[in-house]
């Protein structure tokens, strides 16, 4: 049985550190992974970019718009039958080249390009906060990642220290320093502590997998994790943050619309003029050469008050953005306060757990320097061990929390 739990111990190191080949990887490996292959970012980029397109489109749309027109029809009459000749003149052909132009206004059009900005505008700050959501995300599964690696390393550092007793303990329970059911009941505490630790690698795996996939990275290796490292950033003020520049841009977009609805009601002028050929070949057709220009003019008069029915429409958005605005002040700062009440919990309990392991520490060395004289309980070993390791995992268990909420309130800082 000792040669198999050897044989064991032996197997399962060598398996988790081929797992864990390779250099260690940070959080920032993975949070820029995460960002460079996201599909999100990637689309919002692509609607800057065509937004960019739109603008030069609005710019040639307004230039001068040339086309050619063909239009050739023949309409027979005989003998009184067929369609009637004055206005068919039996044959017509025209062939011309048009013209034309929108005469506007400076301001309308710079109220055009102030729209496309203001859309780039929001598809940036979009990109950020969705940046932030990202790392959020990726730093979330990343700690939790750690935590279960952290576990895993105290499992396995009790499974090598049983381990170690369990050879002395047997060879005090053959010299009947103690009898063999304590010995039995050690090794069932070894064999269970062994358990728990191949249940904590693959834990510990698939943590890992998961933020790979998070991170859209084809790697089915483990390596270690570093410690996040991460710390509260400095807070700024809410109309700083990127979330405030949300409402910002909405507040430009409704003050943008609502300088459309004044432009769509004003007097609109377009000239136009064509050239070519235009005949009905009954007299001279080789003289039917020609051009004209005209000029069009649409003045608004009346269409029912629609126009300050949108003007109305604009200002009930507005009422509705800054309604938001507020609920969201308030939101932001009472987060951040409860967060930081969170973080300083979660400090002090770290603190404690720290001092409940130096306690547990001491008590497994006086109990293992007994048990190596045969003065010690047994079962008293083991209560003092399962003190160990619970301490243990409540420092991990308050780290990672920590870390949880430092994430929190980074998220809600970004500039």
């Amino acid at each position: 049985m000792p040669n198999r739990l050897s044989l064991l111990i032996v197997v399962s190191s060598i398996f988790f550190c081929n797992s864990l080949d390779g250099q260690e990887k940070n959080l920032e490996y993975f949070v820029s992974a995460a960002i460079q292959s996201s599909p999100l970012l990637k689309d919002l980029q692509f609607q800057q970019q065509s937004n960019l397109i739109d603008s030069l489109r609005l710019r040639a749309g307004y230039g001068v718009q040339i086309n050619g027109s063909s239009t050739n029809s023949y309409a027979p009459y005989h003998n009184g039958w067929g369609y009637d000749y004055a206005i068919t003149n039996g044959t017509n052909l025209s062939e011309l080249v048009t013209f034309s132009k929108d005469i506007l206004r400076k301001n309308y059009l710079q109220n055009q390009y102030a729209a496309i900005r203001i859309l780039n505008d929001a598809l940036r700050v979009n990109g950020r906060i969705a940046e932030q959501d990202i790392t959020r995300s990726v730093s979330t599964q990343y700690v939790i990642a750690y935590g279960s690696y952290q576990q895993l390393q105290v499992s396995r550092e009790l499974t090598t220290l049983l381990a170690n007793e369990e050879t002395i303990l047997k060879h005090l329970a053959t010299q009947a320093v103690y009898r063999q059911t304590d010995y039995l009941s050690f090794l069932v505490t070894l064999q269970q502590q062994q358990l728990a630790t191949e249940q904590l690698l693959g834990q510990y795996q698939n943590d890992y997998a998961l933020l790979n996939y998070l991170c859209g990275l084809r790697d089915t290796s483990f390596t270690a994790l570093q410690p996040p490292g991460i710390q509260p950033y400095t807070i700024p003020s809410l109309e700083e943050t990127v979330f405030y520049q949300k409402f910002q841009i909405d507040s430009l977009k409704l003050r943008n619309s609502d300088a459309q609805i004044d432009f769509n009601y004003k007097p609109k002028v377009s000239v136009y003029g064509d050239g070519g050929y235009v005949s009905s070949l009954a007299i001279d057709p080789y003289k039917n050469f020609g051009a004209s220009v005209g000029l069009n003019l649409t003045v608004p008069i009346y269409d029912g008050r629609q126009r300050k029915m949108q003007h109305d429409k604009v200002q009930i958005d507005e009422l509705n953005r800054r309604q938001s605005q507020d609920f969201f002040k308030t939101q932001y700062d009472q987060q951040i306060a409860q967060l930081f009440q969170q973080l300083n919990t979660a400090e002090k309990l770290i603190v404690q757990s720290n001092n409940q392991v130096k306690y547990a520490e001491a008590l497994i060395d006086a109990n293992r320097k007994l048990m190596s004289a045969g003065d010690a309980k047994i079962a008293d070993y083991i209560i003092a061990i399962g003190n160990y390791l619970n301490a243990k995992n409540a420092i991990t268990l308050n780290t990672v929390n920590r870390y949880q909420i430092i994430i929190q309130i980074n998220y809600w800082n970004k500039k």
